[in-house]
C-alpha cells in the first residue's frame, strides 16, 4: 500500500526543472513513500554491460556495484522483467530502468509490504519517468557518464559515443539493437539509424585505421549519411553523397559500410554494400540468407559512382544482422578466428532462446571478447534488426 498524498510522478516532475543529474537519486527517495517503499536506489549499467553501478549520491550509502550475470538485479536488466526477493524480512523489488526501450539499468525498491500488481505498476511508471529524467538531465552534467565509466575513455571513443544514437530502439513491429567494443577505445566503427514513417534506415561504418584519425573519418561518414537521409535522398544518392564527402575531405583513404532501408509495411529491404561484410538474414533462428556482397566500392574510393542497390523481401519475423570485420576476425592467442560459422551458430542459439534483441547483442560482444581474451585487435560492432511484433514485446516489462 502506498502512502496517501501527492502523486509521486507529479511530485518528481515538479522538482526536476532546476535539478542536476546528481540531485535525482535524493529526489527519487523523497517520493518513495508514495509507491510504498522506504528506500529507492537507482543502478546504472556500465559501458561494458557487466555491472550495475549505484548512481551517487544515493540514499543507500552502502550500495555497491552488482554484476549483471548472476544477480536478481542483473536478471531484471537482462530479461527486462520485474524481480522480487525477501531476505531477513527485507522485501526488495528490482524494476528495469528503460528510456523508451534503451536499458539504462535497474531501480531497487525496498518495500514496506509485498506489492500487488497495482503497486508493481506504480513502480514501473516511476522507473519509466526516472529513466526519462536521467536522459534529459545527463545533457547538462557529467554525473551519469561518470557513474557508467569504470575507466578513462580515449579521445576517439569520446568522439564516437557523442555521435551515437541509443543502442536500442523499437516501434511496435521493429527493433534495432547494437553493440560496440572496445567501448573505452573504439575509433573506426560506428552506426546510425532512424525511423521515418514506415521506413527504417540503418547505416554501419568501418573507417580504415585506428585512433583519432579513424574517429574523425567515420564521424564525417556519419554526418554525410545523416545529412543525405534528412535531405530526403534515396539510398543510391545517399551512398554517392557519403562517397563524395570522404573523397573530398579525406583523400587516399576510405570507409567501408552498409546502408539499409526496410519498409515495415511490406518487408522490402534495400541495401548498398560499400566493400563491407555482407549482412545475414535469420528466420526462425536459422541463417537463411546472406545479402549480396559489395555492390559498390568503399566510400572514398568510388569517385562518386552510385553503385547498385540490392533489393530483398523479408518475411515477418526475420532478423538482419549487420557486423564489422572485427567480429569475425577476432582471434585467440593461437590464431583461431571467431569466424562466420561461430557467429551464425552463436546468434542462432540466442534467437532460439527467444532472448530480447539487446540481450542477444550483449552476449555476442561478450563472447567475442572472451574468444580474444578481452584484448580486441580491431573494433567489433554489430547491429541486429528485427521485423517482428514479438521482438518489441520482449523488450518491454
Amino acid at each position: 500500500m502506498r502512502a496517501v498524498g501527492e502523486d509521486p510522478l507529479r511530485q518528481l516532475l515538479s522538482q526536476v526543472h532546476l535539478a542536476r543529474a546528481e540531485d535525482l537519486p535524493m529526489m527519487l527517495q523523497q517520493v518513495a513513500p508514495g509507491v510504498g517503499a522506504r528506500l529507492l536506489t537507482p543502478y546504472l549499467v556500465d559501458y561494458t554491460q557487466r555491472l550495475l553501478v549505484p548512481l551517487q549520491p544515493c540514499a543507500h550509502p552502502a550500495a555497491e556495484s552488482l554484476t549483471i550475470d548472476g544477480t536478481l538485479a542483473g536478471r531484471a536488466y537482462r530479461t527486462v522483467t520485474v524481480q522480487r526477493s525477501t531476505a531477513d524480512d527485507v522485501r526488495r523489488v528490482w524494476v528495469p530502468l528503460l528510456d523508451g526501450t534503451e536499458r539504462l539499468g535497474v531501480l531497487e525498491a525496498v518495500v514496506l509490504e509485498e506489492p500487488d500488481d497495482e503497486a508493481v505498476g506504480e513502480l514501473l511508471s516511476l522507473a519509466g519517468l526516472f529513466a526519462e529524467l536521467l536522459t534529459t538531465r545527463s545533457a547538462y552534467g557529467d554525473a551519469v557518464e561518470r557513474t557508467r565509466r569504470r575507466q578513462p575513455m580515449s579521445l576517439a571513443a569520446e568522439l564516437q559515443w557523442g555521435l551515437l544514437p541509443p543502442l536500442t530502439y523499437a516501434t511496435p513491429d521493429l527493433v534495432v539493437a547494437a553493440v560496440l567494443e572496445p567501448c573505452y577505445d573504439i575509433g573506426g566503427d560506428s552506426f546510425d539509424y532512424a525511423v521515418n514513417d514506415a521506413t527504417l534506415h540503418v547505416g554501419l561504418f568501418d573507417a580504415v585505421g585506428h585512433g583519432i584519425e579513424a574517429a574523425q573519418l567515420v564521424a564525417l561518414a556519419m554526418a554525410a549519411y545523416r545529412s543525405a537521409r534528412r535531405t530526403g535522398l534515396d539510398l543510391a544518392d545517399t551512398a554517392t553523397s557519403v562517397d563524395r564527402w570522404i573523397s573530398q575531405q579525406f583523400p587516399d583513404t576510405f570507409v567501408t559500410g552498409v546502408l539499409l532501408e526496410l519498409e515495415s509495411q511490406s518487408g522490402e529491404l534495400r541495401t548498398v554494400n560499400a566493400g563491407h561484410p555482407s549482412p545475414l538474414v535469420f528466420r526462425a533462428a536459422r541463417h537463411v540468407r546472406t545479402l549480396p556482397g559489395p555492390t559498390r566500392f568503399p566510400f572514398g574510393l568510388g569517385r562518386y559512382g552510385p553503385g547498385s542497390v540490392a533489393v530483398e523481401v523479408l518475411e515477418h519475423g526475420d532478423r538482419v544482422l549487420l557486423y564489422s570485420d572485427g567480429i569475425v576476425e577476432a582471434r585467440r592467442p593461437d590464431g583461431q578466428e571467431f569466424g562466420l560459422e561461430l557467429l551464425v551458430d552463436f546468434v542462432g542459439r540466442q534467437l532460439a532462446a527467444e532472448l530480447p534483441a539487446p540481450e542477444t547483442m550483449r552476449r555476442l560482444v561478450h563472447q567475442i571478447l572472451e574468444h580474444q581474451q578481452d584484448a580486441l585487435q580491431d573494433d567489433a560492432t554489430a547491429v541486429l534488426v528485427e521485423w517482428a511484433r514479438e521482438g518489441s514485446e520482449r523488450i518491454l516489462p
